[in-house]
């Protein structure tokens, strides 16, 4: 079998480096050089580049450059904006979460005023029950004979796609809901905020105390239960 990629596991970056002689074997830098070429080819499509180049810019603006160092100055929604507004956007799309409406009617009036055309479409559009995708009873928060309606990010998507909008941010969609909605959307999308019920949707805060209060994190599952 072919080796894995582990990027996750290198302690060299060699492709911050460009040191691609001290790759370690799995490095995909030196030995991957028909994808990169493949990627790279893509990047430079004309659907692309520009989008990746104002990536790149907003990468670069979003930090101040100060004699001891580089320091961050945008939060993610300041970015979000200013990335908008680089690349000419004037319709944009907002999924969100339903839980999370508060924080998307800010979002929406943030937006709004920033000059934007909000297309917001919350999670429970259509009101379609859960029957229809064959959760049963048992998995339903209300109990056996309860209607409970689906989150419906697919929809979402279309809504989207159907409306024009030319980028799309996502507020708070489930695991794997988040994924159809960004399968099935025409136009590029960006995160906002990604939900954790536990964490005030900091996900990252789990990882930070994963070596004490989180560290059943690290013990084996072999069943991938908690």
């Amino acid at each position: 079998m072919e080796q894995r990629t582990e990027c996750a596991r290198c302690s060299r970056t060699v492709c911050e480096r460009g040191k691609t002689e001290l790759a370690l074997p799995a490095c995909p830098t030196a030995r991957r050089p028909d994808v990169l070429k493949k990627g790279l080819s893509k990047s430079l499509r004309a659907d692309l580049k520009e989008f990746a180049c104002q990536a790149a810019i907003q990468q670069f603006d979003s930090s101040l450059r100060l004699p001891r160092g580089r320091i961050p100055r945008s939060t993610r929604i300041e970015e979000t904006i200013q990335f908008a507004k680089k690349m000419h956007y004037k319709r944009l799309g907002l999924a969100f979460c339903s839980a999370l409406r508060n924080e998307s009617m800010l979002v929406d009036r943030i937006l709004q005023r920033h000059g934007f055309e909000v297309v917001s479409v919350c999670c429970k559009v259509g009101g379609v029950s859960k029957d229809a995708i064959g959760v049963a009873d048992e998995h339903k928060f209300g109990g056996p004979g309860s209607y409970e309606v689906m989150c419906n990010p697919v929809t979402q998507a279309e809504i989207m796609n159907d409306e024009g909008t030319e980028f799309n941010i996502v507020i708070g969609l489930c695991v794997g809901h988040d994924s159809l909605f960004l399968k099935h959307a025409d136009a590029m999308s960006t995160v906002l905020i990604a939900k954790d019920k536990v964490l005030g949707h900091n996900p990252a805060a789990a990882l930070r105390l994963s070596g004490s209060y989180y560290k059943e994190l690290m013990q084996n599952q072999s069943n991938g239960t908690r």
